[in-house]
């Protein structure tokens, strides 16, 4: 059954609330239904079809839950936006996981009420009035083109990338979970490039790469005069994604206190600059990645948990490199190409079965970004079409390391006190700073200086990696790049 252009179906028990919407709405240019009830609704429906459905969540002989069920059931088209209670996250939270584009709470904003229905038809602003043209819908990418950096067809990817098919067709939060390295941000945005917020722009945040004292201004934006420095306006990320998607990848590093003002931008979909007096709206979604395991930290206190029943509507698992396997000859092979391209080099080497053979072997606590970083090594030593096994450099990698020079004068390892001869350290701070020191250093060397796969292969976050070395005078080599 096809769906008249901004054709709309209001669901609400209350007539004035109904009234109320229609008029917003047809002012708008959209032509309007209305129904008081889940049977009503459905009726309606079985006659013909709607661009969108706006419902309440209560009504008198079921819920919008309900009515969301039945347009599942029958593989309707239409998007569903949910009027839950104010101050109920939980029915927010239960809308988006049973199928809602997108929910509004009680009472309802109709600024946010006009721009939450345009956004689901694809809209960055609702349409014009019936007597102009209607404009053009976006043009959503490709799904092929938007999967295809997500390379593998074992099982494991084949459900991630089923998830993003689904939760693109909505605007409920997402978290991406997976190791770091493993390719988090390309789940992002592919969520982002096919959804209806594809041609709207996609801004990337690392939450723990920003100071703490500068997080507010950098999120929420300022006014000029708003601190010492701040010469002009300036646009938050928030500001910067509307109408599109917001990224925080490592949102498990947000302290406490951002956490809480991050919560109440969700909830009220509007930001305050520093220095502002009121509230400017804003029309972002929500995708946040991270390597921790949030329900440990909120059961330790560290993360907020309304923030996290918030975020986790929708939840994709990105799988280590060691659990695909069988996806490293397609892996290899798109890693090469593009950095070959990037290179100038033409037409791209290709990787011998020893060398795929000595990589299915390899642990890659760094996963997929520590397999480029190696194909990129070895791109740039090899002299031939063919990347060999000895291009790769893993014998030294995953053998034990030969004694380093500085090693004998290096405090002894501290053994059982009651049996061992070795003396106590007259300084236990000194000595744990030497011993922490040499770990960190021969990590580095391990991993070409990547501080990013040194700190996850000893369990640390970039943030804890850079702490320990500056605290402890440790420097990254001359010539490396650090991805992170």
């Amino acid at each position: 059954m096809s769906a008249a252009a901004n054709s709309l179906l209001v669901v609400d028990d209350e007539p004035d609330l109904r009234t109320l919407y229609e008029l917003t709405l047809v002012r708008e240019g959209y032509t309007v239904d209305t129904a008081g009830s889940v049977e009503e609704a459905w009726a309606l429906l079985n006659e013909r079809g709607f661009s969108a459905v706006i419902t309440d969540m209560r009504l008198p002989d079921g819920t919008g839950l309900e009515l969301l069920q039945r347009l599942e059931e029958g593989g309707r088209s239409e998007k569903a936006i949910v009027i839950t209670a104010y101050g109920s996250p939980q029915g927010a939270v239960e809308a988006l996981k049973s199928g809602a584009y997108d929910y509004l709470t009680k009472p309802v904003d109709l600024r946010q009420f006009r721009a939450v229905v345009a956004s689901a038809l694809g809209r960055a602003t609702p349409p014009a009035p019936k007597a102009a043209a209607a404009p053009p819908l976006r043009r959503r990418t490709a799904p092929q083109a938007a999967l295809q950096r997500l390379v593998g067809q074992t099982e494991s990817m084949r459900q991630v990338h089923a998830m993003v098919g689904k939760v693109a067709r909505s605007m409920a939060p997402v978290l991406v979970h997976g190791e770091s390295g493993t390719g988090k941000e390309l789940v992002a945005r592919a969520v982002h490039e096919l959804s209806s917020r594809g041609a709207g722009p996609f801004v990337a945040v690392n939450c723990g790469a920003i100071p703490e004292t500068l997080l507010e201004a950098e999120f929420f934006g300022y006014r000029k005069g708003a601190f010492t420095g701040a010469v002009e306006d300036r646009e938050g990320f928030f500001q910067a994604a509307q109408d599109g998607t917001l990224f925080l990848d490592e949102i498990g590093d947000l302290p406490l206190a951002m956490q809480s003002k991050l919560l109440r931008v969700i909830q009220e979909r509007a930001v305050r600059p520093l220095g502002a007096v009121v509230e400017t709206p804003v029309n972002v979604r929500i995708v946040s990645a991270t390597h921790r395991d949030l329900g440990e930290e909120v059961h330790a206190g560290r993360f907020r948990q309304d923030l996290y029943y918030r975020l986790n509507v929708i939840c994709i698992r990105m799988p280590p490199l060691r659990e695909r396997a069988p996806d490293l000859p397609l892996i290899c092979a798109a890693l090469l190409e593009r950095i070959a391209q990037d290179a100038g080099v033409t037409p791209a080497p290709t990787i011998s079965d020893d060398a795929l053979r000595l990589l299915a072997g390899h642990a890659f606590p760094g996963n997929v970004r520590e397999l480029e970083n190696l194909l990129q090594r070895a791109l740039a030593l090899s002299g031939g079409d063919v990347i060999l096994a000895d291009d790769l450099g893993l014998g030294d990698v995953g053998a034990p390391e030969p004694p380093r020079p500085d090693e004998a004068a290096a405090p002894p390892p501290v053994a059982p006190l009651a049996d061992s001869p070795v003396p106590l350290p007259d300084d236990l701070q000194a000595y744990l700073d030497s011993v922490e020191r040499d770990i960190l250093v021969r990590a580095l060397e391990r991993y070409r200086y990547n501080r990013t796969a040194a700190g996850a292969s000893m369990g640390l976050s970039l943030r804890q990696m850079r702490y320990r070395m500056a605290r402890l005078g440790v420097t990254a080599g001359d010539g490396f790049a650090d991805p992170a």
